[in-house]
């Protein structure tokens, strides 16, 4: 694991979450959150972007950039923006908030499953995946 990316690991939903089931995030104030940015993003691609991918691409520094930038400029941005320790999904609102576990494939590929659903179960029970939990959103 480098940064933030994990692999062949699934991030269980918090144990202080109240999601019975995974929950689209809302938008705020007509446009979209943090939560709403990364749910989209992996919802609609799953198992194409890394942990890394979709925390920069989330981040502030992430959104600043344009089409103009060049992916060899983009992934140059992205390496430097870990320079500095960052969270990882285990502190993302997916998993802390609205009911997604997140499941990250060999090649640290995220793809989220609600907490409701029976793929969610497999995962959180399989012996040859890492088992991690979110951070708690409260103190214990």
């Amino acid at each position: 694991m480098s940064g933030a990316n994990y692999r062949d690991t699934f991030i269980a939903v918090a144990p202080d979450s109240t999601a019975e089931r995974g929950e689209m995030p809302p938008l705020r104030a007509g446009k979209p959150t943090v939560a709403r940015l990364q749910f989209d993003l992996i919802h609609e691609a799953p198992y194409r972007f890394t942990s890394e991918d979709v925390i920069f691409a989330t981040s502030a520094d992430g959104r600043a950039l344009d089409d103009s930038v060049d992916d060899d400029e983009r992934a140059e941005r992205q390496r430097s923006y870990f320079e500095k320790p960052r969270a990882c999904l285990r502190a993302s609102p997916l998993p802390k908030q609205y009911g997604w576990g997140v499941h990250l494939d060999s090649a640290g590929r995220a793809a989220i499953y609600g907490v409701e659903s029976n793929d969610y179960r497999r995962l959180s029970e399989d012996p040859a995946v890492r088992q991690l939990v979110a951070m708690r959103s409260r103190r214990a």
